[in-house]
């Protein structure tokens, strides 16, 4: 058993979803969390997860989403708490790579998703690219710590791995941790307890090697959890357990498998 903790099934081209799922258990992949990235896609999720007992939705913009209708604290506690697949607030967070300019607008729309998650009581899922030190601050004065969550596709050192778990945050790595360049990222990967890790694949972005340059599908998280044992030298089976349990647990969900 193995869990895809962030995955974006609706907008997967060239694979139809149910093929997506087929594949998936064919690798022993039993649940994914496919994570909104804009209000927009939110029910084209919910539909996949009324359909299959197996997936999971979160609700959130996006930081590189640019959009006429800022979501609010209220609006989002109410979406969240709408539908019992929803188990996450975002995915949310800062990007200093893709946006440029005075993006006050996009910290703001952070804190925004760190309060709503509170009122809900719902961990949050975050997007950090070139923002390490803006993230950590603004989880830290927000009171993130109260929810916890995941910090997404992480690509950062191991001082920022040590603050995120600090904030009762999880770290999760995707199909990067595998590129032959990632070597600060495999260092940190070693080194991340078992107990406050989580595996992804991002799908449809950033396949793991083999699949590296291909589009991704959640059955490729398996080459990321055996790669991550391969670095640690331990069982594939227990990387996939424990990070599976840390799943569970980290967003209050049952093991319906």
């Amino acid at each position: 058993m193995l869990v895809d903790s962030h995955c974006h099934i609706p907008v997967i081209e060239g694979i139809e979803p149910e093929q997506i799922l087929a594949n998936a258990r064919e690798n022993g992949i039993s649940h994914m969390l496919c994570v909104c990235i804009d209000l927009d896609s939110l029910q084209p999720i919910l539909d996949l997860a009324d359909r299959h007992p197996h997936i999971y939705a979160s609700v959130g913009v996006h930081p590189n989403t640019r959009t006429a209708h800022e979501p609010t604290v209220e609006e989002l506690v109410r979406l969240a708490t709408s539908h019992p697949k929803i188990i996450g607030i975002g995915e949310t967070g800062l990007d200093y790579f893709r946006s440029e300019g005075d993006l006050d607008w996009q910290r703001a729309r952070f804190r925004t998703h760190i309060q709503a998650a509170r009122a809900a009581d719902k961990p949050l899922i975050i997007h950090c690219r070139e923002a390490k030190d803006d993230t950590l601050r603004i989880l830290e004065e927000e009171g993130a710590d109260n929810v916890g969550g995941v910090m997404h596709c992480f690509v950062e050192d191991w001082d920022a791995a040590q603050k995120a778990m600090a904030l009762n945050f999880y770290i999760s790595f995707s199909g990067i941790v595998t590129f032959k360049n990632a070597r600060q990222l495999q260092d940190v990967a070693r080194q991340v307890p078992l107990d406050k890790m989580l595996v992804e694949t991002d799908a449809p972005y950033l396949a793991p090697t083999p699949f590296r340059g291909k589009t991704n599908q959640p059955a490729y998280v398996r080459h990321v959890a055996e790669f991550i044992a391969q670095l640690r030298d331990v069982d594939y089976a227990q990387v996939a357990s424990l990070t599976s349990n840390n799943f569970f647990k980290l967003f209050k969900v049952q093991n319906n498998n």
